[in-house]
């Protein structure tokens, strides 16, 4: 397998993804495509002890770099030759099996969107998460993509949760929830009723497993494995779990280190403390996944270490081996919202 790498993407470009990358190689056995400026990716090879090249890992060069400050909706085609845009036609021309950038979110997507393309049927891609909860993780889908959507979408972005909840992360029936303002089946607005009802018969169905609503605490809790939401509402959910984290985090250092006592304590507790803060940084996960993309796309931390962007591979190498996207587009007629005479959706 091999796994396009954007070396120039991301705030510690290029040292932390060449390392990353390099570790991805050695450790998880997949051929490594790195893009970006050959002369700045081999000055870094050089640095991590390599002479040359490993075999497996190559070079394919791309002479400009999307920088944040640029136009998430044009800096890939106004910049033809970067590593983003160069490594997605990559990916589309079946040069590679999975494409991974720790670069601009918003150009990511744009790209991803209009040059790897859609599943056919699809209405929006989807970035889906995996945010810490009690006993593991929970997907979020979606957390910024689309800030305003339709029925018809949040039915999708179910569907592409499940789906990837069971085929990657290894969930024989995972539970997915509407997150809304209550658990009531009248809650929300009339988006929310509508989407409610029909994963309600999706579920009655038998294609999905469909809890009803769920509550950002209930989440929180592990009262979902996949959690539906518009982009706007979920993105608010993120950052507030980011936010929580680290608030807790920095409290509890504190704490700890306030007094002789507490700071025995901590030296008794030191691995599990460390096992708490790896479980809420977004490096230990590895990256978001694109949802709804013809190939697989991961979307790393944008302020990813090596250990972050080797995650990233890892979980790209798990994305491109699982079936998803079989599984999306030999389930696509049941993803689209039928009119109220029962009629489907016209394609997309």
């Amino acid at each position: 397998m091999k796994i396009i790498v954007d070396a120039m993407g991301g705030d510690h470009a290029p040292q932390a993804t060449v390392r990353g990358a390099l570790d991805a190689h050695r450790s998880l056995g997949v051929e490594i495509l790195l893009v970006g400026r050959s002369a700045d990716i081999l000055k870094e090879v050089e640095n991590c002890g390599e002479t040359t090249l490993p075999a497996g890992v190559e070079i394919r060069n791309a002479t400009e770099v999307v920088e944040i400050s640029d136009d998430a909706a044009f800096a890939f085609k106004e910049k033809k030759n970067s590593s983003l845009t160069v490594g997605l036609t990559l990916l589309r021309d079946g040069l590679g099996d999975a494409f991974v950038s720790a670069g601009s979110t918003g150009a990511l997507l744009s790209g991803a969107t209009l040059v790897t393309k859609r599943i056919r049927g699809i209405r929006r891609a989807a970035m889906a998460p995996q945010i810490p909860c009690l006993g593991g993780h929970v997907l979020l889908c979606d957390c910024g993509a689309n800030a305003e959507c339709t029925p018809e979408y949040l039915i999708q972005f179910a569907y592409l949760g499940s789906f990837y909840a069971r085929n990657v992360m290894k969930l024989e029936n995972p539970r997915v929830g509407l997150l809304n303002i209550g658990a009531e089946k009248e809650k929300g607005d009339a988006m929310r009723r509508e989407v409610y009802a029909a994963l309600t018969q999706a579920d009655a169905e038998g294609r999905i497993r469909f809890i009803g609503n769920v509550e950002a605490s209930a989440a929180m809790q592990g009262g979902a494995d996949v959690v539906v939401s518009d982009g706007f509402s979920g993105n608010v959910m993120l950052k507030s779990v980011e936010g929580a984290g680290k608030f807790l985090s920095s409290s509890l250092k504190e704490l700890f280190l306030s007094r002789t006592r507490t700071k025995l304590a901590a030296l008794l507790i030191q691995k599990e403390f460390a096992a708490f803060r790896d479980l809420l940084d977004p490096n230990s996960v590895g990256g978001t996944p694109f949802l709804g993309i013809s190939k697989p796309v991961i979307k790393a931390h944008g302020g990813s270490d090596a250990r972050g962007i080797r995650n990233a591979i890892r979980q790209a190498q798990e994305f491109a081996a699982s079936g998803f996207i079989a599984d999306v587009e030999q389930n696509i007629e049941y993803m689209r919202l039928s009119d109220p005479a029962g009629n489907p959706a016209e394609k997309a």
